[in-house]
C-alpha cells in the first residue's frame, strides 16, 4: 500500500531545520496501541512536556496501516486550532520509527475514569457529549469523518476538558452526504450500516456518540454483549432499550442517535446544526463551550504537569525502550530532520512555519 499524500499540504517554511529523538528525555510510558508507545517527554532545550506517540514501522508496514498513519499526520496537521482535538507539534522519523509530538494531556481517559465510577451523572455526560458533538461537527466541516469515537479516545485535559485523540481511522475528503465503505472501527461502537458493509457517511459518527454517551448514562454500550456475533445481532436487529432513569430530553437524543438507518438518523439532514438544537443541550451555550467558559463538572485535580495518577499505573510501571531515541542502524543516536527518512512514508515530517508554533 502507498503511503503517498494523496493530497499535500503546504506546510510552508520551517524554522527548525530538524527535530531528532535526542532533542528529548524520555520520561515515562502512558499509553500503549498496536504499533507502538505512547511517552511523557521533555524537550531538552525548551523544557517543555510533550506526549510523543511512537510508532513502529516495520508493525505499520506489515498490518497494511500506512495510509492510516499518513491519514492521521494529515488530520492532525489541519486540527491545530480546535479546542477539544489533541494538537501536532512536530513529527519526525527515523529509519525505522515514526514519531508524533503532541500535546500532553492528563486528566486521564474517559475510559479510565467510567471504569472507576461506573456511569457518570446526566450533566456531566451532557458536557462531555456537547464538547464531543462540537469536535466532529468541526472535522465534518473539514470534510473529515472520524470513525472512532469511543472512552479510550476520549482524553480529559487537566481542566476537565474533552480532548479527542487518535486520528488514525480518520477519512478524508468526504464532502456532504459523500460516502465511503472501508470495515473499520471498534465492535461495541460500529454503526449498523458499517456492520452491513454499506457505504456510509459522517452519520457514522452520530451513531458512536450516542454509543459513548449511552455508555457515560448506564455504564456499558447500548447492544452491548460479551459474544462479539451476538452483539452485532443485536446492533442489526434488536430495539434499543432505555433504563427510565433518565430524563426525557436524554432518552430523546439517544433515540435519535442511535437509529438503526443513517437517513433517518439525528444529524442527517443539518449534521451538527441538528445536534445542536437538541433539546438534551437546551442550556448548552456552544459560543462558551468552544471557548472554554463553561466550568467541567469535573476536575481531575492534577498537581502538575508530572502528575500521573489518571493514567493506568500498568503503564506507567513499565520500562521506557532504550530504543526510542535511537535508530535501528547500529543503535546509534541519528538525526531525523524534515528530509524525508524512507520515501513509505513520504510526506510525514511536519514541522510547523514559525507564526504557527504553538505558544
Amino acid at each position: 500500500m502507498n503511503g503517498k499524500d494523496s493530497n499535500p499540504v503546504n506546510l510552508g517554511p520551517s524554522e527548525k531545520p530538524s527535530v531528532r529523538p535526542s532533542d528529548f528525555e524520555f520520561l515515562k510510558v502512558i499509553g500503549k496501541g498496536s504499533f507502538g508507545k505512547v511517552l511523557l517527554a521533555r524537550h531538552r532545550t525548551e523544557g517543555k512536556i510533550y506526549a510523543i506517540k511512537v510508532l513502529q514501522k516495520k508493525a505499520v508496514m506489515k498490518r497494511n496501516e500506512v495510509r492510516h498513519i499518513m491519514s492521521e499526520r494529515n488530520v492532525l496537521v489541519q486540527n491545530v486550532k480546535h479546542p477539544f482535538l489533541v494538537g501536532l507539534h512536530y513529527s519526525f522519523q527515523t529509519p525505522d520509527k515514526l514519531y508524533f509530538v503532541l500535546d500532553y494531556v492528563n486528566g486521564g481517559e474517559l475510559f479510565f475514569h467510567l471504569q472507576r465510577e461506573r456511569f457518570f451523572p446526566e450533566p456531566r455526560a451532557q458536557f462531555y457529549a456537547a464538547e464531543m458533538a462540537s469536535a466532529l461537527g468541526y472535522l465534518h466541516s473539514l470534510n473529515i469523518i472520524y470513525r472512532d469515537l469511543k472512552p479510550e479516545n476520549i482524553l480529559l485535559d487537566s481542566q476537565g476538558h474533552v480532548v479527542l485523540t487518535d486520528f488514525g481511522l480518520c477519512k478524508e475528503g468526504i464532502e456532504g452526504m459523500g460516502t465511503t465503505t472501508t470495515f473499520c472501527g471498534t465492535p461495541e461502537y460500529l454503526a449498523p450500516e458499517v456492520l452491513r458493509k454499506q457505504p456510509y457517511d459522517r452519520t457514522v459518527d452520530w451513531w458512536c456518540l450516542g454509543a459513548v454517551l449511552y455508555e457515560m448514562l448506564f455504564g456499558l454500550p447500548p447492544f452491548y454483549s460479551r459474544d462479539t456475533a451476538e452483539m452485532y445481532d443485536n446492533i442489526l436487529h434488536q430495539p434499543l432499550r432505555i433504563r427510565n432513569n433518565i430524563s426525557q430530553s436524554a432518552r430523546s437524543i439517544l433515540e435519535g442517535l442511535l437509529q438503526k438507518e443513517k437517513e433517518n438518523r439525528l444529524g442527517a439532514k443539518k449534521d451538527f446544526q441538528e445536534i445542536k438544537s437538541q433539546n438534551f443541550f437546551a442550556d448548552i451555550r456552544w459560543n462558551d463551550l468552544y471557548s472554554k467558559c463553561i466550568d467541567p463538572p469535573y476536575n481531575p485535580n492534577v498537581s502538575g504537569q508530572l502528575d500521573l495518577k489518571n493514567f493506568d499505573p500498568e503503564f506507567v510501571k513499565e520500562p521506557i525502550p532504550g530504543s526510542v531515541g535511537k535508530s535501528a542502524e547500529g543503535n546509534k543516536l541519528i538525526s531525523a530532520s524534515v528530509r524525508e527518512a524512507d520515501g513509505v512514508f513520504e510526506g510525514f515530517s511536519y514541522v510547523p512555519p514559525a507564526e504557527d508554533a504553538f505558544n
